[in-house]
């Protein structure tokens, strides 16, 4: 079964809704909230072009669907959605140990090495942040950018933020907003760009001396805000990044090569370079996440594995199984010349080891013939 989300209708389950049909599996089908046409057009295009229609349900949008199909039993769960849901979908499929892939939303970090082109991040974190709003799993949250290009930096996203015209938000994530941006201003924290507008719109907010201790810094957000956070070094960044719970994706700006080392060393399931969001909706990567952004992997050739179920099929063609036989006197001398010969360090030891197994071997087949 496919809990979908409701901010990418298409995308999101219709990857993982081919992948799995191709694994060999039958489709149940939860929209997001508002998605139930969303969802009912991917089946649709997929029945006109030929797949059994049986092979795919459509739920309706309540959580009561998603309860329902789980109480009555279903071979995995792919969910998408918050940590909150993530929780109550793994406590639900708990008794019947059900597998699932879980991908619950992050707080994604921004890297910025010494030598990065500000005016790349700057038009990057704009993008990330208008993207659909804000409401994006892997929008910019916290970007870690040294103490020396801190202000350049801060000014390069002001400008270009700064006429961003005002988005819709849900009203229980603006409320959410304000009193995380309202506690980091009270710890030391300044919105340097950006407002809530009203309880259901606001302009994209860049809040600026923030440290990984306020809660805006530790929770997953859908709503069009970032935090600037000043280091040291890229190792300070590493170790302030680390105190973040969720690890889904992250971003890091710099030099090609220098940007690549330091992306192997960053905790995340998908680390993009010199980019930002859109190279992950590439469905021939993996995605998925860690820490509290869950586990599993969707899309890709680690995807498509994740929704088969191995089964092995063991047949002896040898006669003989030597296993089955009573134990005799040599077996353990057979043994240590076994293990000397696979297993030392010197090559002289382990010919003496292949010289004394071969011997051994041969006495023993010639001992076996004679009691016959």
């Amino acid at each position: 079964m496919i809990i979908a989300a409701a901010n990418y209708p298409l995308l999101l389950p219709g990857v993982q809704t081919i992948q799995a049909l191709v694994a060999g599996n039958a489709v149940l089908l939860k929209p997001g909230r508002g998605c139930l046409k969303a969802s009912e057009a991917v089946v649709n295009l997929l029945v006109e072009s030929g797949l059994p229609r049986d092979l795919v349900a459509v739920l309706d949008e309540s959580p009561a669907a998603a309860q329902w199909a789980m109480d009555a039993g279903v071979d995995k769960v792919l969910l998408t959605g918050s940590l909150a849901t993530g929780r109550e979908v793994l406590a639900r499929l708990a008794p019947a140990v059900t597998p699932a892939i879980v991908e619950l939303s992050g707080c994604d970090a921004v890297f910025v090495l010494p030598n990065a082109d500000l005016e790349l991040v700057a038009r990057a974190l704009a993008f990330g942040l208008r993207l659909n709003a804000g409401a994006t799993c892997i929008a910019p949250r916290r970007v870690f950018v040294p103490k020396s290009r801190l202000y350049a930096l801060q000014q390069r996203l002001t400008d270009v933020l700064g006429d961003s015209p005002a988005v819709d938000v849900d009203p229980d994530v603006a409320s959410l907003v304000g009193d995380l941006v309202t506690e980091a201003e009270t710890e030391g924290a300044a919105v340097a760009c950006g407002e809530i507008c009203n309880e259901t719109r606001m302009r994209p907010m860049v809040v600026t001396n923030a440290t990984p201790e306020m809660r805006l810094l530790r929770s997953d957000v859908f709503a069009p805000v970032l935090s600037l956070v000043g280091v040291d070094d890229t190792e300070e960044a590493l170790l302030l990044d680390a105190q973040c719970p969720y690890a889904l994706g992250a971003t890091v700006f710099g030099p090609a090569a220098e940007a690549q080392r330091f992306a192997q060393r960053v905790a995340a399931g998908v680390v993009v370079v010199n980019d930002m969001i859109a190279p992950t909706a590439d469905p021939r990567l993996p995605f998925g996440g860690r820490g509290l952004s869950g586990f599993g992997s969707t899309r890709g050739a680690e995807g498509l594995l994740e929704l088969t179920a191995p089964r092995v099929v063991i047949q002896r063609r040898a006669k003989t199984r030597p296993h089955l036989e009573p134990l005799l006197p040599d077996d353990d001398r057979l043994f240590e010349s076994y293990l000397k010969a696979t297993h030392s360090r010197r090559w002289r030891d382990r010919f003496d080891g292949w010289r004394n197994l071969i011997r051994d071997l041969w006495r023993k087949g010639r001992g076996q013939k004679e009691e016959k």
